[in-house]
């Protein structure tokens, strides 16, 4: 079973433009759509779309819509109370998939609550394969709460221990390496933007997004800086240019013919989904790689956040190359 945790879900909005967003004026949507979201979510909603076992671990009400949502669409998930509505994130997408998003910051969650959740995510991990600690984190939160999980996962398990995911941006990201050994990702899941700052804060020369984007060998370096920091792997995806896998043993790049994007959003949640779903199959490094590009193509080619189950996945399409890391 794959256990995903996420702290700060939402429910996500999706509002389709006929033409570019124009700043300032009145426009009229094609469509409207929404589903339960939040990246641990949305890893959840996939795994689930395509027959495994997953459960979702989050904070909400009962009567909370994005638990309604969860129910109705059949994903299982357990709960923290709170009496505060999660957030409603909106995303405004255009023709070509150029998407804006607007997420709201979250409830208010107390020491006692995020304790309590996170004993909930001890509990509720046990015999998982995999935990997958994903997005941000609601106000209030310590930034190092995921290497706190980390840690506390590895000490409390029975037998042993899960491997773990982050997926996360921002500080919650930065501060996910500095639990020590004990607290380090087993996986991380970067774009492009994410991996900069991180090779950075690991000694690699500052590149930018756009750069790491445009040269796969550089962003396989970037990544091979953060493994050397002492992650397991990190698969961190490039938008349309494919994605890089690196762990200690090999680095590869991924590329799959364009698609016709209509919405990006939820695209790497579905990758990461691809990438877990195809090493509880034990493949290797390049396949799981593989299927992660695959899974992340199909969901930008479906609306909203909306997310691909497998048979909807093309990875024979997918081109791996093998690639020197620096």
């Amino acid at each position: 079973m794959i256990v995903t945790f996420t702290a700060n879900p939402s429910l996500d909005r999706t509002v389709a433009l006929p033409g570019p967003l124009e700043r300032g004026e009145v426009q009229r949507a094609v469509s409207v759509s929404q589903e339960s979201g939040g990246k641990g979510v949305n890893v959840s909603r996939a795994l689930v779309a395509s027959g495994l076992e997953s459960l979702a671990v989050l904070p909400g009400a009962d009567t909370d819509p994005v638990l309604a949502g969860l129910r109705e669409s059949g994903v299982p998930f357990t709960a923290l109370p709170i009496h505060e509505p999660l957030r409603t994130n909106v995303a405004l997408t255009e023709p070509g998939g150029v998407t804006t998003k607007i997420n709201e910051p979250g409830p208010l969650l107390d020491e006692y609550q995020q304790e309590a959740l996170l004993k909930l995510l001890l509990e509720s991990s046990r015999g998982a394969s995999w935990v997958v600690l994903a997005g941000s984190l609601p106000p209030g939160f310590p930034a190092d709460f995921y290497a706190t999980a980390a840690r506390r996962l590895r000490s409390s398990a029975d037998g042993a221990a899960p491997r773990i995911a982050v997926d996360s941006s921002g500080q919650p990201l930065a501060a996910a390496l500095t639990g020590g050994v004990a607290g380090m990702p087993d996986l991380l899941k970067p774009n492009a933007e994410e991996l900069a700052e991180l090779a950075a804060a690991a000694g690699f020369a500052p590149a930018t997004a756009d750069q790491l984007e445009a040269d796969p060998a550089a962003a396989a370096d970037a990544a091979a800086a953060v493994v050397r920091s002492g992650v397991g792997a990190v698969l961190a995806t490039l938008g349309s240019k494919g994605a890089v896998l690196v762990t200690a043993d090999g680095a590869w790049l991924a590329t799959h013919p364009p698609v016709a994007a209509v919405s990006t959003v939820g695209a790497g949640d579905s990758a990461l989904a691809g990438y877990l779903l195809a090493h509880g199959q034990g493949a290797a490094p390049a396949d799981c790689l593989r299927q992660a590009v695959a899974h992340g193509a199909a969901a930008a080619s479906l609306p909203g956040s909306t997310v691909p189950a497998v048979h909807q996945t093309t990875p024979d399409a997918v081109t791996i190359t093998a690639l020197r890391k620096d």
